[in-house]
């Protein structure tokens, strides 16, 4: 029977019906069944006049993403430091949001806390989208009675981090992109153009330049090939991409090679270090304990290296070291941002130091990025200018050969 009881699972209803004062009311509840629903609202004085059971408590709305999660942080900040009481918060923010999939996952919570549950049991409930890190800090607030200032600290944590993690995006879709788009037109050109030409050319009778015959072999393995070589590729990249997302070795070593890329390795470098100042910084500001602390920075790192470190680091401070020397011990991080750790332990303002680290380098992405751009449009028009440039030089060769001859 217990068993029984424990299979059946809360499901969420929409209900309209009439307060105390007979003002229409409606909103959203979690219950086992009907009468559940019922017996509860009638508890609170509301005389139900609709009820209807939501099928799929996220379908119906788009994907909640990150950017909904770090504005949610911001409108219930807002909402609290107004004065706002929480429930009522929740209310507000889940009705004014525009995807509806984050409306009834903030309406579920709204339902755990009127259960009895505290706020940061309640986003434990969902760590797909409240992470361990998001978790702490809001018990941290709790416990300290400073819920609303640990809010607004979250907040903008989540907006410079969505910042950084959208800047190192740009600065990696570009060229991606443009590899992508130069590689089908190669394709397109290899498959459809130069047999059309190597048709034009079996009429020539004469011997065909080096280049246009290398070209012209390259083209029949393309045709020949075409589906191994779309399916390798697309097959390759599939396989590769689940491999690093399961394996941590795989995870390790591409981390560590994407920090050895040049050009590219110090901007994933410096935005990494920007993150986890900018983590420590967060939590040691709301009263978080430094080793716990370091728990959740290192799973908020984004790069296995950097996890690696901070699991190392979190090891010696356990063990009574200071802060800076373990740091230090890693090998991971510059000369300044050990001497800027350094001065705010000593003055006991560890968190605005970690702060002015990470703004630092926040500002030195930005700067190198814009730098990024810069330098790849002119290189990225080099190399296309090479390829195509080639092929169709390649092609017309015998063409000039054949008109010096007449000439």
């Amino acid at each position: 029977m217990a068993t029984a009881a424990k299979a059946v699972k809360d499901a969420t209803f929409l209900w309209e019906g009439m307060d105390k004062r007979g003002k229409k009311v409606k909103g959203q509840i979690q219950a086992a069944g009907e009468t559940l629903v019922n017996a509860q609202l009638r508890k609170q004085g509301i005389r139900v006049t609709k009820l209807k059971k939501q099928s799929n408590l996220f379908g119906g709305g788009k994907r909640i993403t990150e950017k909904d999660v770090a504005l949610f942080t911001r409108q219930l900040a807002t909402m609290m430091k107004a004065g706002v009481p929480l429930l009522q918060s929740f209310e507000i923010v889940a009705r004014g949001h525009s995807n509806p999939s984050m409306q009834r996952l903030l309406m579920e919570i709204k339902a755990d806390i009127e259960k009895g549950s505290s706020l940061t049991q309640s986003f434990a409930r969902h760590p797909l989208y409240f992470d361990a890190l998001f978790c702490n800090l809001v018990g941290a607030g709790e416990a300290a009675g400073i819920l609303e200032a640990v809010l607004d600290r979250l907040a903008v944590y989540k907006e410079k981090i969505l910042a950084i993690k959208g800047k190192i995006k740009s600065a990696l879709f570009y060229p991606v992109s443009i590899i992508v788009v130069a590689f089908v037109i190669t394709a397109i050109i290899m498959i459809f153009v130069i047999p059309a030409f190597k048709e034009l050319f079996s009429s020539f009778g004469t011997d065909l330049p080096g280049p246009t015959l290398v070209v012209m072999a390259i083209s029949d393995f393309f045709v020949t090939w075409w589906w191994a070589i779309f399916g390798g590729i697309g097959g390759g990249i599939y396989a590769f991409l689940q491999a690093w997302k399961r394996s941590r070795k795989i995870q390790i070593a591409m981390d560590r090679f994407l920090l050895k890329l040049p050009i590219f390795g110090a901007v994933i470098e410096k935005a990494t270090i920007a993150r986890w100042t900018r983590t420590l910084s967060t939590m040691f500001a709301a009263g978080v304990p430094l080793v716990e602390a370091l728990e959740s920075v290192a799973g908020a790192s984004g790069n296995q290296v950097f996890v690696e470190a901070t699991q190392k680091i979190r090891g010696e401070v356990a063990t009574g070291t200071a802060l800076t020397v373990a740091m230090q011990n890693s090998g991971r991080f510059p000369n300044m941002v050990l001497q800027m750790a350094a001065i705010g332990e000593e003055s006991g303002s560890l968190d605005a130091m970690l702060g002015k680290v990470a703004d630092f380098y926040e500002s030195e992405v930005d700067d190198a990025v814009e730098a990024l751009s810069s330098l790849m449009e002119p290189l990225i028009m080099v190399v296309l200018g090479t390829l195509i440039g080639g092929m169709v030089i390649a092609m017309y060769l015998p063409i000039f050969k054949m008109g010096a001859v007449v000439g």
